[in-house]
């Protein structure tokens, strides 16, 4: 039990004295940066999705 209550204390101290945590401004930024990012790709494969969708929908077609 020990070896858990001094886990817990090592961790604690580096958490709160090694670690070097984002500012608000910076973590605004990289949050804004993952979001565009995010909706960016998400068009993409939905370009991609609807593109192999229509020749998809072409080859059937041309089989019947």
């Amino acid at each position: 039990m020990a070896k858990v209550s001094e886990f817990i204390k090592e961790s604690y101290v580096e958490l709160t004295q090694k670690v070097t945590w984002p500012t608000w401004g910076e973590l605004w930024n990289s949050s804004i940066l993952v979001l565009v990012t995010s909706l960016i790709i998400a068009f993409i494969i939905a370009a991609m999705d609807q593109g192999v969708n229509a020749i998809l929908h072409q080859f059937y077609k041309s089989l019947t």
